[in-house]
């Protein structure tokens, strides 16, 4: 075990007692006339909660060692306060256990082994309450801060009843878990939108579910955190299997062109909106409540500190109106308009009939939001048009580009795991109106008309840029971004693939905004629990800073980037940039780096077909296929080249986007080439999907919601590990919009990026390069008759060196 603190600031002793004075821990206490040992045992009584009376208190302080043969009551009867002491208490209270996690003689050398920080000597009362103050914030052995677990036993009920005017409370710049979530509000309202996009004749509503805290109803204004997830309100997963496509077709030759960019851009307007609703009067109160069932456990974390929580699923969605357009302008706009309405710019309504007003006057006007996937998407969006009120975005796994989605290199090439999904069939699953029936009678022809709209527009035939596509690139806009940033994303994940956190991050750097970004080793998933990174404590930090401009310096206290080790477990890296202190390498492909394949004059081909045994087994077991394609003796060994470098004396780090610059050429008028990036050689990884190491442990505030506590652990041994991929068409040398001729049997340089990374291969293994055409999870699969040659002397892989 490793814990990280990316979100603690060191402050001054009179700060430390300002702040442990709010927490109540020295209420009646004199620090004039106190002894460090009675100060101390009071202390740690007052973290027993659940004890009632002194003497309760006094049974839970008989069970803590402060020596080996001492207990806490016994060695505070006898001796003077000593740091060694001190700590070993401190990690009982922890939930380190003695004999099992740490011996009592060695609590100080334990802390510096799991990243625990302390302080060099704690003796006096001065140095005791700078040394507490600095417990609290320590994570306990599941990575929880003592402070929040101390939450979690009802350590804070007493400040529940505090006056609104005196909520919120901040520790070490964090807001304080004081609100009562047994007395949330829950309430629905409706937003009016610029948007008619089921064609009615009326400005598109759209229903927001909304928790706030109780204290609002007292005259405290919150800011709010939203959600925008279009599965919040169900999805058709029938609908969806429908309109998957097949990817069993052969790749088509596109007729040659000169499409410029200019040809394709597409200009961001809405269509002109219908008069809104004249209203019908105002109310201060919603006329609808929800059961919520959709959690994320982030917000949920939020809501205990007094951050109101927003949930809305956009257009075409059950409860609004207006139909799904998949990452469209309309999109982006049916976002902005809830957070216009929480910003005091944009009518609301009690219902979807009356057209009596609501305001949001419960907010004071700030905003952020949150979520993962397409939820962080549509964060990602929102903050490119720069709507007012929006304060910072927390986007994790999310897409800037949807072409880079659905497509990459001129090829049609599925997120991992979705072969045949694409723009459409995403607007079919989360198309929730239509499980109102009766509502959706009136749209579903147009449903239909837009869905078949959007088939053609995606274009599954080339595979190029488009206008659609750029309809849907939120890159186009980043220069209007205005508020802060935080970005969140995993190296391994192959679903919304890095190249989106990347491009990304690359814009915003270059903007006069502060930009954070987290890289992790997982898959598409969430990080708010894991063991070895604070990263609640960091995001509460983040807003409280930007939502309640609480002063804590979170901007510069944040490492600009961090990511996580891929060798080591529980390890963490801050860093300046994801490129920082890097030079660039080349890989020349040398023949004597190819592994079984033979070079003839300086060419070495492979092809494509596989025999139809082998491509239906390969086609339904996408593991199988990736275990034999790296193998050196595979049923694939002639499908692919295989390079190789030398055993690695040195560990090499690989930062940002490999380049491949090829000279290849096709035995026909059509081609594609995919490459895969790996490290190769026998031994444990960590793996991509988080182990839970203890159920429902991780509690979010007092009797509320749990949960899992996860870490990512080393797997069993394998023989490889995927780092990085990429695929072009050979017709998109130029561009991704224009066509390219492609003579049979003609060479033509080929120069594409790789999925971007930060991947050390340790020494003793080998970096290696597989060259390939169809992947069988994310490509169309034709399963042609095609052969492919490389010019070796003008091959090269580059990549960025970590120094």
């Amino acid at each position: 075990m490793h814990y990280h603190q990316f979100a603690h600031s060191q402050v001054s002793y009179p700060q430390a007692v300002k702040e442990l004075q709010t927490l109540g821990f020295l209420t009646e206490i004199d620090l004039e006339n106190t002894t460090p040992n009675s100060l101390w045992l009071n202390l740690v009584a007052m973290t027993f909660c659940q004890a009632k009376t002194p003497l309760a208190k006094q049974a839970y302080l008989a069970n803590l060692l402060a020596r080996p043969n001492q207990t806490l009551l016994e060695f505070a009867a006898n001796n003077t306060l000593e740091t060694e002491a001190f700590y070993a208490v401190a990690l009982q209270l922890l939930g380190f256990e003695v004999g099992v996690d740490f011996e009592v003689a060695e609590s100080l050398e334990f802390m510096e082994t799991v990243g625990l920080k302390s302080h060099n000597q704690v003796q006096t009362v001065e140095e005791l309450l700078l040394a507490w103050y600095d417990l609290l914030e320590l994570p306990r052995k599941n990575g929880q801060s003592f402070l929040d677990y101390l939450a979690t036993q009802g350590f804070f009920l007493p400040m529940y009843n505090l006056p609104a005017k005196k909520k919120p409370q901040f520790y070490n710049g964090k807001s304080l878990p004081i609100f009562d979530t047994s007395q949330l509000i829950y309430e629905v309202v409706y937003v009016e939108s610029d948007l008619d996009t089921d064609h009615d004749g009326r400005r598109d509503l759209l229903q927001v579910q909304i928790i706030r805290p109780k204290d609002t109803e007292a005259g405290l204004r919150v800011p709010a955190v939203f959600t925008a997830s279009p599965y919040n309100r169900g999805t058709n997963p029938e609908l969806g299997q429908k309109l998957t496509h097949n990817v069993d077709v052969p790749l088509i030759r596109k007729e040659p062109n000169q499409v410029s960019y200019q040809d394709i851009h597409a200009p961001h307007q809405l269509p002109p909106a219908p008069e809104g609703r004249l209203l019908n009067g105002h109310s201060k109160e919603a006329t609808e409540s929800f059961d919520h069932s959709f959690t994320y456990s982030l917000n949920n974390y939020l809501l205990a500190r007094g951050f109101a929580v927003v949930y809305a699923a956009g257009i075409g969605t059950r409860g609004s109106e207006g139909l799904r357009t998949c990452g469209s302008v309309a999109e982006t706009a049916s976002t902005t308009a809830i957070i216009e309405w929480l910003n005091g710019k944009r009518p609301a309504f009690t219902d979807r009939t009356s057209n009596r007003a609501i305001n949001a006057w419960w907010c004071n006007g700030a905003v952020a939001m949150t979520g993962k996937s397409y939820l962080g998407t549509l964060a990602n969006a929102a903050a490119t048009t720069g709507v007012e009120g929006l304060k910072t975005i927390i986007a994790e796994a999310a897409i800037s580009s949807w072409y880079d989605y659905y497509r990459d290199g001129g090829l049609v090439v599925a997120p991992g795991g979705f072969p045949g999904e694409d723009a459409d069939v995403l607007a079919g699953e989360c198309l929730s109106r239509m499980k109102d029936a009766g509502d959706f009678l009136n749209v579903q022809s147009q449903a239909e008309q837009t869905l078949a709209t959007i088939k053609v527009q995606q274009d599954r035939q080339s595979g190029n840029y488009n206008q659609f596509w750029d309809a849907r690139n939120y890159l186009n806009d980043s220069a209007q971004v205005k508020c802060d940033v935080m970005l969140v994303h995993g190296l391994n994940d192959w679903n919304v693939k890095p190249r989106n956190v990347y491009n990304f991050y690359k814009a915003l750097s270059k903007l006069p905004i502060a930009t954070k970004l987290v890289l992790h080793q997982g898959q598409h998933i969430y990080i708010n629990n894991f063991r070895s990174l604070d990263f609640n404590q960091m995001v509460n930090l983040w807003l409280s800073n930007h939502l309640y401009d609480c002063q804590n310096d979170a901007v510069a206290t944040l490492p600009n980037v961090v990511v996580q080790d891929n060798v080591q477990a529980e390890k963490w890296h801050s860093l300046e940039a994801w490129e920082a202190d890097s030079n660039l390498e080349v890989f020349n492909f040398n023949p004597k780096h190819l592994t079984n394949a033979k070079s003839q004059g300086g060419q070495v081909s492979f092809k494509d077909q596989l025999p139809p045994a082998d491509f239906d087994h390969y086609k339904q077991d996408w593991t199988a296929w990736k275990t034999d394609l790296v193998k050196e003796e595979s049923p694939l060994t002639h499908n692919r080249l295989l390079f190789a470098t030398d055993i690695l004396k040195e560990d090499l780090t690989l930062q940002g986007a490999p380049r491949l610059k090829l000279k290849i050429k096709s035995n026909q008028n059509v081609g594609m080439v995919s490459a895969m990036l790996v490290d190769l050689g026998k031994a444990k990884r960590l793996g991509e999907v988080p182990t839970v190491l203890d159920r429902q442990s991780l509690g979010l505030g007092y009797h509320w919601h749990t949960e899992d506590l996860v870490e990512f652990t080393l797997a069993q041994e394998s023989d490889f590990k995927l780092i990085s991929k990429g695929h072009r068409n050979l017709q998109n040398r130029t561009s991704l919009w224009q066509n390219d001729e492609l003579e049979a049997d003609t060479f033509y340089q080929v120069n594409f990026d790789l999925q971007p990374s930060f991947y050390t291969i340790p020494a003793g293994r080998k970096l290696g390069l597989i060259i390939y055409a169809t992947d069988m999870e994310m490509t169309v699969r034709g399963n042609q008759d095609l052969t492919y040659t490389l010019q070796l002397e003008d091959c090269q892989l580059q990549f960025l060196k970590h120094n």
